[in-house]
């Protein structure tokens, strides 16, 4: 069974979730074309210790970055360190494009859906997210990210995925 992070909700509005998420350690990289395959490569044992890291969910991606109206690509990728790992237990890299970093516990607002990635979907949901979150009045922090949950060979309408922004209560 893989580790999925642990959050809490505190609130929910129509279908987006307030999560209180703890502190996290990531493993990231800023490639978006070979993000995916460093990451793995460093918990399969591709890294100085040589230790096998076990695989957690989600796996989350800064696709886009909003610029409203426009839309840039931004590109980072990380992998979620399970939760007994801390900044100095987690192994060190051995590809200088891996980079370990620690997340402090935050707020996050969240918007689940189901289907595969494309750019449009993550577009019609992200709008979906931030319109919500405004109509609440609730202060956004950062840039939106999706949380993806499941490999790629299982099909989009069994998928969860996720958009998601920091946010101010």
């Amino acid at each position: 069974m893989v580790e999925t992070i642990k959050y809490e909700v505190i609130r929910e509005i129509g279908n987006v979730e307030i999560r209180r998420y703890p502190k996290i350690v990531i493993a990231k990289v800023e490639d978006p074309a070979n993000g995916f395959n460093l990451l793995y490569r460093f918990i399969t044992g591709g890294n100085r210790q040589k230790a096998k890291v076990k695989m957690t969910t989600p796996v989350v991606s800064q696709e886009i970055q909003m610029t409203s109206p426009v839309l840039s690509e931004m590109g980072t990728m990380a992998f979620v360190m399970p939760a007994e790992y801390t900044l100095e237990t987690t192994p060190d890299p051995i590809d200088e494009r891996v980079k370990i970093a620690e997340i402090p516990s935050r707020l996050v607002a969240a918007l689940c859906f189901s289907g595969g990635w494309s750019e449009a979907h993550f577009e019609k949901e992200t709008q979906q997210l931030l319109n919500t979150l405004s109509e609440a009045k609730i202060k956004t922090k950062g840039n939106v990210f999706t949380m993806l949950y499941n490999p790629p060979f299982i099909p989009g309408f069994l998928r969860r995925n996720e958009v998601a922004i920091e946010v101010e209560l």
